[in-house]
């Protein structure tokens, strides 16, 4: 779901950076974008909890029915709620594949997914929405190594975009990641309260 706003834009209205690019008019401008933008506004419990519902939805480039989905799949997995939706949300494929350095973003790996680069334990899988289990190895397909992305990443072009992240393992070389657990909320590298979010789905 690549939203169609502006990032920069997108990154302004939501007070978080979301790409590497973003981040420079981010500095350069922290505030909301529009005529008003720089006056002081009266926020409400509702706008906050909506606000970090929007940062999550956007940090990981999904629908609002996803989001709600996988809120629905924490609740009745029990145990802290929060932490099992940003661990649902992480274990997505194209997260992975951003998180690894196989991407430069979380909008190409979405593209990159979509167009039937990857595979998961060697079948190729199509949907970036794919939740990974422990244990599982995604490659860059055999046919798709020489395009130019692939070449980039391989180089490690991506890889200090953000932390290594304990629950993969990584091989830019081989254009290969295994997700060896489910992530840990505190290992999770995104800008979110995430109670915040519960709190909004649950009022």
């Amino acid at each position: 779901m690549n939203h169609p706003r502006p990032k920069a834009r997108l990154s302004r209205a939501l007070g978080i950076p979301l790409t590497r690019k973003c981040a420079k008019y981010f500095e350069r401008r922290p505030y909301p974008p529009g005529v008003h933008g720089r006056q002081r506004r009266r926020t409400s419990d509702y706008q906050v909890r909506l606000l970090e519902k929007q940062r999550l939805r956007h940090q990981y480039n999904v629908s609002e029915t996803q989001l709600r989905r996988a809120f629905d799949d924490a609740a009745k997995a029990g145990g802290k709620t929060g932490d099992t939706l940003v661990g649902l949300l992480e274990r997505r494929l194209d997260a992975v594949v951003h998180r690894a350095g196989l991407a430069r973003t979380i909008y190409q790996a979405r593209q990159l997914v979509a167009h039937g680069h990857l595979t998961v334990d060697g079948v190729k899988v199509d949907r970036p929405s794919y939740r990974l289990r422990p244990g599982q190895v995604v490659e860059v397909r055999e046919r798709s190594r020489t395009k130019p992305p692939f070449q980039l990443a391989a180089a490690g072009a991506h890889a200090g975009d953000g932390p290594v992240v304990p629950y993969l393992s990584v091989s830019l070389a081989d254009l290969r990641t295994t997700l060896l657990r489910e992530p840990a909320r505190r290992e999770v590298p995104i800008v979110c309260d995430e109670q915040l979010v519960v709190e909004f789905y649950s009022r």
